[in-house]
């Protein structure tokens, strides 16, 4: 079993920047894809972005393309959600998780094994 450890949330104000971090335990996290989602107060968690195994592969929500950066570095056991020109409707709890396949895909079926969540706001 994998287990996660998000970090980098904090506060921030609109227009600026956050690096989030999800450190992975275990041997296997580079055989499949890494994921972000968030989840709003009263919203269902949505998804942000995802990744291959290898990291040649990305997938992003609408709402983020352009703004946020998924990595990965799989010597480190580590992804990574760089977020840029954040807004306030980006105010979320951040979620990392590991895919249940080598691909890249956004639907919240297609992960496992979550982390505990980082918290992000965004002050207007």
């Amino acid at each position: 079993q994998v287990q996660l450890v998000e970090s980098g949330g904090g506060l921030v104000q609109d227009g600026g920047s956050l690096r989030l971090s999800c450190a992975a335990s275990g041997r296997t996290f580079s055989r499949y894809a890494m994921g972000w989602f968030r989840q709003a107060p009263g919203k269902e968690r949505e998804f942000v972005a995802s990744i291959s195994r290898s990291g040649g592969s990305t997938y992003y929500g609408d709402s983020v393309k352009g703004r946020f950066t998924i990595s990965r570095d799989n010597a480190k056991n580590t992804v990574y959600l760089q977020m840029n020109s954040l807004k306030p409707e980006d105010t979320a709890v951040y979620y990392c998780a590991v895919g249940v396949s080598p691909f890249a895909v956004s639907h919240i079926s297609g992960f496992a094994s979550w982390g505990q969540g980082t918290q992000v706001t965004v002050s207007s």
